[in-house]
This record gives structure tokens, sequence and C-alpha cells, in this order.
């Protein structure tokens, strides 16, 4: 199983009252700035935020069909501000910087899975619930 499909069991037991910290607290805050319930506004939020951060470049790559752009740990902390990553650290037992250092290596997969179609779906991701069921259904095509 590869790493991405591991993050997706993850978030799938973290989404689904699995455990917190590690791989797991990592899914989760990936789930809560995808799912519409999140506290990042879901995936159009987080779009939003990648724009005004002038990376919109970066998340549209994600979302569109072709190669995704790389973000590096201190561009996606310049996207989220330091109130969301110091909150995302806490929760995940971690540094800020270790925090970020992974969520800027795994996020642009994970999007790039939750949007085959090449657009963002209008309504967004969906809450926590419809996020895991979208991750699980990945995992089932594996």
């Amino acid at each position: 199983m590869g790493l991405l499909d591991g993050l997706l069991g993850s978030v799938l037991n973290n989404v689904l009252g699995g455990q917190q910290g590690g791989a797991g607290g990592l899914a989760g805050a990936l789930g809560g700035m995808l799912a519409n319930d999140g506290e990042h506004g879901g995936l159009g939020g987080l779009v939003g935020k990648f724009e005004q951060a002038g990376l919109g470049n970066v998340v549209s790559s994600w979302i569109g069909s072709g190669q995704n752009l790389p973000i590096s740990a201190d561009q996606l902390q310049s996207v989220l501000g330091s109130d969301a990553v110091a909150g995302i650290a806490a929760k995940l037992g971690i540094n800020p910087a270790d925090a970020m250092s992974q969520l800027s290596t795994m996020l642009p997969g994970l999007v790039d899975k939750l949007t085959p179609t090449g657009q963002a779906p209008a309504g967004g991701l969906g809450n926590l619930g419809d996020l895991a069921g979208m991750l699980g259904g990945l995992l089932a095509k594996k």
C-alpha cells in the first residue's frame, strides 16, 4: 500500500472515530481543511486562501488534470496563517514546522485524488461524513 493509500486509510479511521495524533491526527487535519464543515471552509475556502496568498495556480494544479505543483511548508503556512498552523500543530502534538512539512507533502495528492474530474465540485467535498465516503470509495478502487 502506498503512502497516499495509507493516508486515506488514516483519514477514514480518524473521521470515523479513530486515533488522534500521528498519521491519524494529520489525516484529521487534512479532513478539517477539506470538509465543508471543517474549520477552513472546505475546499472552496482553501482555494480562496491560496488565491489571496498569490498561490491560486498551485492549488488549481492539484484540482485540475496534469502535474501537481509542489508547495513548501513555508508557503502553506503563509496560506493558512499562524493561528491555524498553531492549532493544527497542537492537534497533532508536534511543532508547527513539522506539521506544515507533513501537510505540504500530503495535501497536493489528496486534493488531486478527491477531484478526479479535474474540477472542484460546485458544492465542495461535503461534510466530514461525505468526505469519509469519498475516501472509502477511493480505497475500494485499489
